[in-house]
């Protein structure tokens, strides 16, 4: 059991069920009266937040989230399948549990999966990739003024704000928490 006066940043816990991890606490004091724990929390699963406070005395049962390397195979359309290399087992995804990583990740790369009581309910793509540039407009020659950029579309889809003088056919490494280009790739 998890005391709310052992709440931190990071802990996951569960509230009917549900698994919830804690943003940002504080441990308040008042001159008069009880003591109480103010924290922001957010569900796992659906990513709503929520800002309650809680006596310090107050117990929750901790989330375990298991987290698996698992390599993309392939979209049938409608599902995203996912291969553990360990064991062969195949796990199909939807839309809504992928669509944060998708635009990053290309068949056989490996991802994260985190689960929680056996169920995937998170894809995370690498920190970073480096991807293929297919479509962007040619680069203007002297326009080299600082900062400019313009769209370019990796092969996964993705659509990427480049240097102008980045052309395509070129492979760019990107920030998948951002989105950002941050290089050309060695």
């Amino acid at each position: 059991m998890i005391y709310a006066s052992d709440f931190r940043k990071g802990i996951t816990f569960q509230i009917n069920g549900e698994p919830h991890v804690i943003l940002d606490f504080q441990h308040v004091k008042p001159g008069k009266g009880a003591a109480f724990v103010r924290t922001k929390y957010k569900n796992i699963i659906t990513g709503a937040t929520r800002e309650e406070a809680f006596s310090p005395d107050d117990k929750f049962e901790p989330a375990l989230i298991e987290t698996k390397k698992m390599q993309y195979l392939y979209n049938d359309g409608e599902l995203y399948y996912f291969m553990d290399p360990e064991n062969y087992d195949q796990i199909p995804l939807s839309f809504e549990q992928v669509e944060d990583a998708i635009k990053w990740i290309r068949e056989n790369d490996e991802v994260t999966i985190k689960f929680f009581q056996s169920s995937a309910f998170l894809v995370e793509a690498p920190n970073f990739v480096d991807l293929l540039i297919t479509d962007c407009e040619p680069g203007v020659k002297g326009n080299t003024a600082t900062n400019v950029t313009k769209a370019a579309t990796v092969e996964t889809g993705a659509i990427v704000q480049v240097p102008i003088f980045i052309e395509s056919g070129e492979k760019i490494q990107i920030d998948t928490r951002t989105g950002e280009y941050l290089g050309r790739s060695k």
